[in-house]
């Protein structure tokens, strides 16, 4: 989840407007899809309605980053920039808004009152050992004394910032080897890690119905977080080797279109003899995200009202990632607080929490990460 250049590292190379664009908009659907989530969670585990697929967006950045990564980078690391001159530029892309993520997580956990979902107390020097290694991008295992939510997350200050540990995986491995293998050996080490996340999927390895893991060290969710990274990560690099744009208009909201359709299929039941959720989600990973790359990376914006749209939704759709969820955290525990868990009962609350998060986005975005990112790279 990043852009192609950063602002205190100017590139020289053509920007791809459309695919901030639709970064942002799966950003945006991302929040939609918690929203959701929390009327499941307030409702006892019910299945999650309306975008039950939002959790692919996920697996869409990362094939976005794969992507923008290997076109920003393959013909200059190693060559023009050095290792650390890329992991610097990584970190401070990345990592601000990381710790913004963290911060606004502890806070949001005071005010709930720094207690468990099961209701037990946390003392306040286990929430800031938890911040302390969230800070650091330090997981937590399951049931640690500074898992201070008690729900197993890697992360339970801001629970989204797990795939950004993967994104960091995925760099530091590309950095050091992935940009190294020819094109061939790439295309064959992304069958295999495609080979693996489709069986993962169809045969729902994880038992969850579903390909949502990576969340939490439990079980094989690490195994299907590294998967759920590898494979659209690398694609996106093999894609960006090869990329010839095709002659298409309105590439930005057939795109959109398709995203928001399906994220909104409903989860697909039976799991005999196979997992036919986990075969939707692998179709969707495996085809119809590259396709979307794709025609994302051919289209062009036409006016400067469009290219405006695309950057304001490139531009907040990392911060809103990492900044969202401490504010969801909230929500759910008003609706359990108040028992109230239908987008009808809390259709007001829920319209502030989708608001308030773009806007906490936005103030973010200027009066933190950018300025940040600034001074950092004047110093380093």
């Amino acid at each position: 989840m990043q852009k192609i250049s950063s602002a205190a590292f100017p590139d020289t190379k053509p920007h791809y407007e459309l695919l901030d664009g639709l970064r942002g908009v799966a950003a945006l659907l991302v929040v939609f899809y918690h929203i959701f989530e929390g009327f499941s969670f307030a409702a006892g585990g019910t299945v999650i309605t309306t975008i039950n697929h939002g959790y692919l967006a996920v697996d869409f950045f990362f094939i976005l980053s794969g992507f923008v990564i290997g076109y920003a980078y393959d013909d200059r690391i190693g060559k023009s920039m050095s290792l650390p001159q890329f992991f610097k530029r990584r970190l401070i892309r990345l990592h601000p808004m990381i710790v913004m993520g963290a911060v606004l997580g502890a806070i949001t956990y005071c005010l709930q009152g720094c207690v468990r979902w099961d209701g037990t107390q946390v003392s306040l020097s286990l929430v800031m050992l938890s911040l302390l290694c969230a800070l650091f991008f330090i997981p937590a295992v399951p049931g640690a004394s500074y898992d201070v939510r008690g729900n197993g997350e890697m992360f339970p200050l801001n629970g989204p910032s797990w795939s950004l540990f993967f994104e960091y995986i995925g760099n530091i491995l590309y950095a050091l080897f992935i940009h190294r293998l020819p094109t061939r050996v790439l295309a064959l080490l992304v069958a295999l890690l495609g080979a693996g996340l489709a069986g993962f999927a169809i045969l729902d390895v994880s038992g969850y119905g579903m390909i949502g893991v990576g969340w939490t060290l439990d079980g094989v969710n690490f195994l299907g977080g590294l998967l759920r990274m590898l494979f659209p990560f690398t694609l996106g690099m093999l894609l960006s080797r090869g990329f010839k744009p095709l002659k298409i208009r309105g590439a930005f909201w057939i795109c959109s279109a398709i995203l928001l359709l399906l994220f909104c299929v409903p989860f697909i039941e039976g799991n005999d003899p196979i997992c036919f959720n986990g075969l939707f989600e692998a179709f969707c990973i495996l085809l119809v995200f590259p396709v979307l790359v794709w025609l994302g990376a051919s289209g062009r914006t036409t006016d400067k009202r469009s290219t405006q749209i695309c950057k304001f939704l490139g531009d907040i759709s990392f911060p809103l990632y990492a900044v969202h969820y401490p504010v969801m955290y909230l929500f759910y525990a008003w609706m359990i607080d108040t028992g109230r868990h239908t987008l009808a009962d809390t259709w007001w609350v829920a319209l502030a929490v989708y608001v308030g998060s773009i806007v906490l986005a936005y103030l973010c975005l200027k009066f933190y990460d950018e300025p940040l990112r600034k001074w950092l790279g004047r110093k380093i």
